[in-house]
């Protein structure tokens, strides 16, 4: 398996390329602006794009989709709540395969009602705008719900295997990527707090 995180555009956005190298499947994940790079990327290592995988359905994750499916084939991977054109739709607990490589879906609105994690179990996540390096993802932005948020990175994020490495939708943080376990540390949004101290800190208590 081989995995690019691609810097991309004047929003510290990344767009991610996963790979099977034995079958050479490929999925891009979030294609935004600098396409030529994921173009270039995919062939020079002949790999062949199945799937345009968005971690949601805001534009800086969006804007190379309909691009990147009509040079590569892909097809258009959104969660159902997405209201944007897509080719499959996905819910919490579905599987999504390229190769031999299993992506498990992850449902976790709060900075987006149709926002969702991509599990690789034992090895990473793909957190999107849900959870970034020392932050999480805005609450004030149309269609976020800062209670959803809370359920989202306690009741969810919160409980994934500490080691997984999290690859998020921006690079916002002190370093590129980080794990599980050390955003449950030392990440302040996820320190223990009750809802009501979570909607507090976040500017939305009562």
């Amino acid at each position: 398996m081989k995995i690019l995180q691609i810097p991309v555009g004047q929003m510290s956005n990344f767009t991610y390329i996963v790979a099977d190298e034995e079958t050479d499947e490929a999925a891009v994940i979030d294609p935004s602006w600098d396409l030529e790079e994921i173009f270039d990327a995919l062939k020079k290592n002949g790999w062949k794009a199945k799937y345009v995988i968005n971690t949601h359905s805001h534009f800086d994750h969006v804007l190379g989709n309909e691009q990147v499916a009509k040079v590569t084939g892909a097809k258009i991977v959104q969660h159902e709540a997405s209201q944007l054109e897509n080719h499959i739709t996905v819910k919490d607990g579905d599987v999504i395969t390229v190769g031999s490589i299993k992506l498990r879906v992850v449902h976790t609105p709060g900075h987006s009602k149709d926002s969702m994690c991509l599990v690789l179990d034992g090895q990473l996540v793909f957190t999107g705008d849900t959870l970034f390096v020392g932050n999480c993802g805005r609450v004030d932005l149309p269609g976020s719900d800062p209670k959803e948020m809370y359920k989202s990175l306690f009741e969810k994020v919160g409980r994934l295997d500490e080691k997984l490495v999290v690859y998020p939708g921006h690079d916002y943080g002190s370093t590129a990527t980080s794990t599980i376990g050390h955003e449950k540390k030392f990440n302040y949004v996820l320190q223990h707090k009750t809802e009501r101290e979570f909607l507090e800190f976040m500017g939305h208590g009562d």
